[in-house]
């Protein structure tokens, strides 16, 4: 039986010039042609309100809503249109309430917008905070399942967690953790900011509580966006945002919606951004840049670089270490070479998205070459 072809590279929809290696999606991705066109064709609308009815608006709102329900396994009435996954996690802690006494889990080094809102919900509700810290084998799924079944523990009440760590990519495998933590009767909040429109997320296999995740980074759309999903049973809480247009007669996860919700300008660029993804699909972008990360982490590891093994990571984000620490200054330094990534947690992090090529992740390899020269001798 013949395997589908790889998604073939999709530079042509992007205004990346020949020669730049941007591999830095987990930071923000380039808008897609279709997306900037959409945003000025807004901004028109907004600068000269006569000609433009309101009326268009709302219909260019629910486009993006459906196509982000769509993207995760979900309804579009179970779909809240929110400013930022900060934003989102804000909705959902001020609408728990836990019993004292039990637990709230993440990761260690967990990004602030799923620390913040639980720290002061733990303080409210009387709860204990229990940080997985790194594990030495880098194994963050078999880490959090001892944690969450560890004899003598305090009930697990919330589980807040990320399907890869947003720092280096290592893979948090909720296949395996998100029924251990309903097993245990536990809320699950999943922030899947560095995973939709990457890989595959289905709300219908992981089951959360509460999901959210932005526009600007792999969904390829603007800054200031995002969408929080809300499980059926999760649909009467108290909106944060107090505004007529969430008010009954709104529709399930709709109450959750922010003020100023019909945007002419971000929201139909969104909806260009998540087209794009859906018409192309989540499994092929992952098995597109899982040929792209492999191919990068092979040539560091011949550099004498450190990288997680295959079954440690996610395809689309691939964190890289020096035995002694990055040079100072090295993110400076490779866009001199035009080639962009992040530094985060003491590491490099390269995260190409469709518009990357093999030609890229060969530029990246040679300025690494040339920048960690000691490693060769």
């Amino acid at each position: 039986m013949e395997s589908n072809p790889i998604l073939p590279s999709q530079r042509r929809h992007f205004e990346l010039p020949e020669g730049v290696s941007y591999l830095d999606a987990a930071a923000w991705s380039p808008l897609p042609h279709a997306a900037r066109a959409a945003g000025e064709a807004g901004i028109r609308a907004k600068s000269q309100p006569w000609s433009h009815s309101r009326t268009a608006f709302p219909p260019q709102t629910e486009r993006a809503r459906a196509l982000a329900a769509a993207l995760i396994g979900a309804s579009p009435n179970d779909i809240a249109i929110v400013g930022a996954v900060s934003h989102a996690m804000s909705i959902v802690a001020h609408q728990l309430a836990l019993s004292p006494g039990g637990r709230i889990l993440r990761v260690a080094d967990e990004f602030p917008s799923l620390c913040l809102p639980f720290d002061r919900l733990a303080a409210r509700c009387g709860l204990i905070v229990e940080v997985v810290e790194r594990p030495a084998d880098g194994d963050w799924t078999q880490a959090l399942l001892a944690a969450i079944a560890r004899p003598g523990a305090p009930p697990l009440s919330l589980a807040t967690l990320t399907p890869l760590h947003w720092m280096d990519g290592t893979l948090i495998d909720l296949d395996r953790i998100a029924p251990a933590v309903h097993a245990s009767g536990a809320t699950l909040v999943i922030d899947a900011t560095q995973a939709v429109g990457a890989m595959p997320v289905d709300v219908t296999g992981w089951r959360p509580d509460y999901l959210a995740f932005p526009t600007y980074k792999w969904t390829l759309g603007p800054y200031g966006l995002a969408f929080l999903y809300a499980a059926p049973h999760r649909q009467d809480g108290l909106p944060l945002d107090e505004h007529n247009g969430n008010r009954p007669p709104a529709v399930g996860a709709r109450r959750y919606d922010r003020g100023e919700l019909h945007d002419p300008v971000a929201l139909p660029m969104a909806a260009e951004g998540l087209s794009l993804v859906a018409e192309w699909g989540a499994p092929a972008i992952s098995q597109r840049l899982k040929v792209l990360t492999d191919r990068l982490a092979h040539g560091c590891t011949a550099l004498g670089l450190e990288v997680a093994p295959p079954s440690l990571r996610v395809p689309h984000v691939l964190g890289v270490k020096h035995p002694d620490g990055l040079p100072e200054g090295i993110i400076a330094k490779l866009a001199e070479r035009k080639v962009f990534a992040s530094e985060r947690g003491g590491g490099l992090r390269f995260s190409p998205h469709v518009w990357a090529e093999e030609g890229d992740i060969d530029s990246c390899l040679a300025a690494l070459a040339d920048l960690f020269p000691a490693i060769l001798r």
